[in-house]
């Protein structure tokens, strides 16, 4: 596999690379376990879909658009609340 050039701050690199010494790893080994770990917004709309499909069949579940952006603001209202803000 070819190498890649990736820019990053100093002070990034320098935490990625303290994370990755304490888990015993070389930061080339740790970046890419963590890049295998991160789904593609592709694969993270594909699994929302699936874990839909199992709320619908499992109780019904199946919020219209308008419901989920109310449940939505409501979750970032209580989040505002609890952070203080």
């Amino acid at each position: 596999m070819p190498d890649a050039n990736i820019r990053i701050p100093a002070e990034a690199r320098d935490r990625l690379a303290e994370r990755a010494a304490g888990e015993g790893l070389s930061l080339r080994a740790y970046l890419t376990r963590l890049a295998d770990g991160l789904l593609t917004p592709a694969e993270r709309a594909e699994r929302a879909a699936q874990a839909r499909a199992v709320l619908r069949e499992w109780n019904g579940y199946d919020p219209s658009g308008a419901e989920e952006a109310d449940l939505d603001a409501e979750l970032d209202r209580r989040l505002a609340a609890a952070a203080g803000s």
